[in-house]
C-alpha cells in the first residue's frame, strides 16, 4: 500500500427530514448566499424547507447555475457576494451547483483572475465557508475538495482541488431524489460507478480494504441502479445509491492506491466541445479505455470480472472480455449509450478532442502516464465505431 494522508472534514447529515438541521449548522451571524440551479428545488419542496430552516438568517439568493457550471455564470455570483458582503455559501442542488459554490468560495478572496485557479493551477489560499444540501447523488462533491468549471467562451472544462473548499456540512435526504428525471438518475449512477472504477481499476499494491470497499460500491450500484429507474420512490434504493455516490469520491477508497482519471480527462473534453452530460462522456470512454489498456490493467479487470460480475470458471482472457462487455451493457441498461454515435457525434470529432487534450497538456494520463494522444485517439476511434 502506498503512503497517504487522509482527512475528511465534511459533516454528513443523512436521512429523511434532515434538511431542517441546516439551521443549527450555520450560525445566524452569517450572511448566506443561497445558490441553486434552474428552480426545480421550488417544485419539489426543497426550497421551502431550506427557507423555513433559515428563517432567522440573512439570505441572498443566486439561481441559474447550469449543468457543467460556467465561469460566465459564476462570475455574476462572485460579484453578488462581494456587493452584498456575503460570508457563507449554501449550495442546494447537484454536483454542478456545489462545484460552482466551491469555485465562488475560492474566487472571492483570490487575488487575480479567478480562472487562473483552473487554467494555471494557482494556489487557493483562502475560501469562504460552504455547506450543501444534495439533491442529485452523482459526483461525490458534497464531501470532497474537488470542483470542475467550464469556460464556454473558449470551450474549456477544467478542474481544481483544495482542502479549503470541502463543505462544512452536507445534508443528504434520499426522499428529495424521488422526483428526479430518469436521465439524471441514470447519470448519477454511471458517474458514481466510474468514480469508483478510476480508483480501483489500476494495479495491485496490496490494499484489500480499499479494494473490497470499492467492489461493494460497484455491486451496490449495479444492483440498485436499475431499481431506481423502475421504482423511483423506493426509499431504500435511493438511500443506497445516495450513500454509494458519496462514498465513491470522499477520498476513502482512493487512499494508498494508484488512481487513473484518464476517463474523466477525455470525457471533460467531450463535454466542453459537444455539450454532453458528464456521465454520458464517461460511459463512452471507459469501456473503450478498458479494452485498449487491458494488458496493463489485466489483473485488476480479471479480479473485477470475478468479484463484481461473478464471472468464474473461465480463463483470464475470457473474464476480461466479458467484464468489459458487461460494463458497457450496464451503462446501456441504465439508458446511457456507450458510443459517440449514440449522441449523434461522428468519428470526425476525434481530431478536435485530441487537439483539446494536447492544448491542456493531457498528453501522459492514466495510472502509468502512458495514455498519450495516440492512445487516446485509439480509445476515441473505438468509441466512435
Amino acid at each position: 500500500m502506498l503512503n497517504f494522508e487522509f482527512s475528511n472534514p465534511t459533516k454528513i447529515i443523512f436521512g429523511k427530514g434532515q434538511i431542517k438541521k441546516i439551521k443549527r449548522e450555520i450560525a445566524t451571524n452569517h450572511k448566506v448566499l443561497l445558490m441553486y440551479g434552474g428552480g426545480s428545488i421550488k417544485k419539489n419542496g426543497v426550497y421551502a424547507q431550506v427557507m423555513d430552516a433559515l428563517s432567522e438568517h440573512q439570505i441572498v439568493e443566486f439561481s441559474g447555475v447550469e449543468p457543467n457550471p460556467s465561469i460566465e455564470t459564476l462570475t455574476k455570483a462572485i460579484a453578488l457576494v462581494k456587493e452584498e458582503k456575503v460570508d457563507y455559501i449554501l449550495a442546494v442542488g447537484g454536483g454542478s451547483v456545489i462545484d460552482g459554490a466551491k469555485f465562488v468560495a475560492a474566487a472571492v478572496p483570490f487575488d487575480g483572475d479567478p480562472w487562473d485557479i483552473l487554467a494555471k493551477g494557482a494556489k487557493v489560499r483562502s475560501a469562504l465557508p460552504i455547506s450543501c444540501i444534495l439533491t442529485l447523488p452523482a459526483t461525490g462533491t458534497e464531501s470532497n475538495g474537488n470542483s470542475v468549471v467550464t469556460k464556454r467562451s473558449t470551450q474549456e472544462k477544467l478542474p481544481f482541488a483544495s482542502p479549503l473548499v470541502y463543505p462544512k456540512t452536507a445534508i443528504l435526504d434520499p426522499e428529495v431524489t424521488f422526483s428526479l428525471p430518469e436521465r439524471q438518475v441514470a447519470n448519477g449512477v454511471v458517474d458514481a460507478f466510474v468514480h469508483t472504477m478510476e480508483q480501483y481499476l489500476t494495479y495491485d499494491v496490496n490494499a484489500p480494504v480499499q479494494e473490497r470497499f470499492a467492489e461493494s460500491l460497484l455491486c451496490t450500484l449495479i444492483q440498485e441502479g436499475p431499481k431506481a429507474l423502475s421504482n423511483p420512490t423506493d426509499y431504500d434504493v435511493r438511500a443506497n445509491i445516495m450513500w454509494a455516490a458519496t462514498m465513491a469520491l470522499n477520498g476513502l477508497i482512493g487512499v494508498g492506491v494508484p488512481q487513473d482519471w484518464a476517463t474523466h480527462a477525455i470525457g471533460h473534453e467531450i463535454t466542453a466541445l459537444h455539450g454532453l452530460d458528464h456521465a454520458q462522456t464517461l460511459a463512452i470512454v471507459l469501456p473503450s479505455l478498458m479494452h485498449h489498456k487491458r494488458d496493463t490493467k489485466a489483473n485488476k479487470i480479471a479480479q473485477y470480472g470475478r468479484r463484481v460480475w461473478g464471472i468464474n470458471d473461465a480463463s483470464d482472457d475470457v473474464v476480461i472480455e466479458q467484464a468489459i462487455a458487461k460494463t458497457a451493457e450496464f451503462f446501456e441498461t441504465m439508458g446511457v449509450p456507450t458510443k459517440l454515435a449514440g449522441y449523434g457525434i461522428g468519428p470526425e470529432a476525434v481530431d478536435g478532442l485530441i487537439a483539446q487534450l494536447i492544448k491542456h497538456n493531457l498528453t501522459a494520463i492514466g495510472e502509468h502516464k502512458d495514455i498519450t494522444p495516440e492512445v487516446a485517439r485509439a480509445i476515441l476511434d473505438d468509441a466512435a465505431a
